[in-house]
């Protein structure tokens, strides 16, 4: 029992130099490598304890990493991280970091580096639904639009 609960604390360890995850995508891993609750919730104890698995680091990485190189919005963010079972006090700090104005400035952005016109109602919806689709709420895809609009103008 011992050895097997040492062999899923490995496999784990093994597992996380090749890919952070969270809490609990490590139990769902573990499980489908067949080791039992009790094996599981020894090696997420171990992990945890000594910082190997954290999912609020994962949070804060997750969400910097799809702000900065994917340029996602809050919401689709956050839809990332509660996807991977990250609490959501978790997923609201990771997100709380981010300012209403850099979420405007970066969806801007986007639609500048997309280089589509916006000067007809029809440019503006699917400018619209363009940030939509990357998680930004409706005031900031907006004001990002009325940004790039008067850029352009």
């Amino acid at each position: 029992m011992a050895d097997r609960h040492s062999e899923a604390l490995e496999a784990a360890l093994s597992a996380l130099r090749r890919k952070e995850r969270t809490t609990a995508e490590m139990v769902q891993w573990l499980g489908r490598r067949g080791y039992g609750p009790d094996q599981v919730q020894a090696a997420v104890d171990a992990l945890n304890e000594i910082g190997e698995l954290d999912d609020a680091r994962f949070a804060r990485a997750y969400a910097e990493d799809k702000r900065e190189l994917r340029g996602w919005g809050a919401e689709r963010i956050g839809e990332g991280l509660a996807a991977r079972g990250v609490a959501l006090e978790l997923i609201e700090a990771a997100l709380e970091v981010d300012t209403v104005a850099a979420e405007v400035e970066r969806a801007e952005k986007l639609l500048a580096r997309r280089d589509q016109p916006i000067e007809e109602e029809g440019d503006r919806a699917r400018a619209l639904g363009f940030l939509a689709r990357r998680g930004y709420g409706v005031e900031v895809a907006y004001e990002a639009i009325r940004r790039a609009s008067r850029r352009a103008a």
